[in-house]
């Protein structure tokens, strides 16, 4: 081996046959980093992958159990009219579309919460489906409401989309869509 005796090491002498035969350069990147620590951080790479995937899939998990919870205390909000829940948990920018296509905001939402109008017996989300993209997520379910109107009983369940954003370190509700569903 009259190239590893010249300074060449043993890989790079199987690079540079390899270069010969195949036409491509398999030598060292111009960084002159020597190929034996690119081995070695490629190897590191591949050993953190599954233990990176790890830690997200324990991330992902609370953060579902996360909304859920928050999702849970936005019902009893409506439920007990307790407009300091809705305040904190809303974002500022929130809107519901509700099943009739009308458009309302943070504002008028936090009021009728507070006002308790409608009020309701019972406001309870099931069937939820989390989906999760950094920080945002959409919960799809169906809300199951019973309460009155004025002097006028209700009772509904309505599809829901929930569209939520993580702000300062807390989830919070960005836009809600809810069809009713035929009894």
């Amino acid at each position: 081996m009259r190239e590893a005796q010249a300074g060449f090491s043993a890989i790079e002498h199987f690079a540079s046959r390899a270069n010969a035969f195949t036409g491509l350069h398999w030598g060292p990147r111009p960084c002159n980093e020597a190929p034996v620590m690119r081995i070695r951080s490629l190897f590191t790479c591949m050993l953190a992958l599954p233990a990176t995937a790890a830690a997200a899939a324990r991330d992902d998990a609370a953060d579902t159990r996360e909304l859920l919870r928050v999702e849970a205390e936005l019902c009893q909000a409506f439920e007990r009219g307790d407009a300091a829940i809705a305040r904190r948990d809303l974002d500022a920018t929130f809107t519901l579309t509700d099943s009739h296509g009308g458009v309302t905001g943070y504002d008028r939402n936090v009021a009728d919460i507070a006002r308790r109008e409608p009020r309701y017996e019972m406001f309870s989300n099931h069937e939820q489906k989390v989906r999760l993209y950094g920080d945002a997520a959409i919960i799809t379910g169906v809300t199951t409401v019973k309460g009155t109107s004025g002097k006028d009983a209700f009772a509904a369940d309505f599809q829901y989309t929930d569209t939520w954003v993580r702000r300062d370190g807390r989830w919070k509700l960005a836009a809600s869509h809810a069809s009713r569903l035929q009894r």
